[in-house]
C-alpha cells in the first residue's frame, strides 16, 4: 500500500509544484510589466526634467532681456532728467535776459521820454542826409556844440522828469557819424 500512495502524492506534488510554477509566472510576468510601467514612467520624468531644464533657460534668457530692458530704461530717465536740467537752466537764463531786457527797455523809456515835439511842431522834411561810416576817435573833450534843452520848449506846467543816471549817461554826447549832403561833396572848396 506504500507504493500505491507514492504515485498519487507525486502526482499531487507535481500538480503543486505546477501551480507554483504557474504562480511564478504570472509573478514574474506582473514584475515585467512593472519594470516596463517604471521605464515608461523614468522616460516621462526624463523628458519632463528636459521641459523644465528648457523653461528654466527661457526664464533666463527672459530675466536678461527684462534686465538689459530696465537698464535701458534706466539710461533713458537719467538722460530725460538731465534734459529736464538743462532745460531748466535755459528757462532761467531766458528769464534773467528778459528781466534785462525789460530793464534796458524801461531805462530806454526814460532816455527817449525827454525827448517830446511840442504840439504844433512837426517832423522836418529836409533831404535825409547819406551817411557814411567812420571809424569812431577816442573822445578826449566833448565837442563844444549847443545842447538841445527840450525841457525849455515845454510849458511851464509840464516840465519833464528829471533825468536818471542811467539817462544821464544816455546822453552824454557821442561821436556823430559824417553827413553828406545828398548832393556829394562838390560844392566844397579846400582852404
Amino acid at each position: 500500500m506504500k507504493c500505491v500512495r507514492w504515485p498519487g502524492r507525486s502526482a499531487e506534488a507535481a500538480k503543486e509544484i505546477k501551480s507554483l510554477i504557474n504562480a511564478s509566472v504570472q509573478r514574474v510576468e506582473q514584475g515585467t510589466a512593472l519594470v516596463d510601467k517604471a521605464g515608461e514612467t523614468m522616460t516621462e520624468v526624463v523628458s519632463s526634467i528636459r521641459r523644465v531644464t528648457d523653461i528654466m533657460g527661457e526664464i533666463s534668457a527672459a530675466s536678461n532681456e527684462q534686465s538689459a530692458g530696465v537698464a535701458q530704461v534706466g539710461e533713458a530717465v537719467a538722460s530725460m532728467d538731465q534734459t529736464t536740467q538743462q532745460n531748466a537752466a535755459l528757462v532761467e537764463e531766458m528769464a534773467a535776459a528778459a528781466s534785462s531786457l525789460k530793464s534796458q527797455a524801461q531805462d530806454l523809456v526814460q532816455v527817449v521820454s525827454v525827448f517830446k515835439l511840442t504840439a504844433g511842431q512837426e517832423p522836418s522834411k529836409a533831404a535825409a542826409p547819406v551817411l557814411t561810416a567812420s571809424v569812431p576817435k577816442a573822445i578826449s573833450k566833448p565837442a563844444a556844440a549847443p545842447a538841445a534843452k527840450p525841457a525849455a520848449s515845454l510849458p511851464p506846467a509840464s516840465k519833464a522828469p528829471a533825468p536818471s543816471p542811467a539817462s544821464k549817461v544816455a546822453s552824454l554826447p557821442k561821436p556823430a557819424p559824417r553827413v553828406t549832403p545828398a548832393g556829394g561833396d562838390d560844392d566844397w572848396e579846400t582852404f
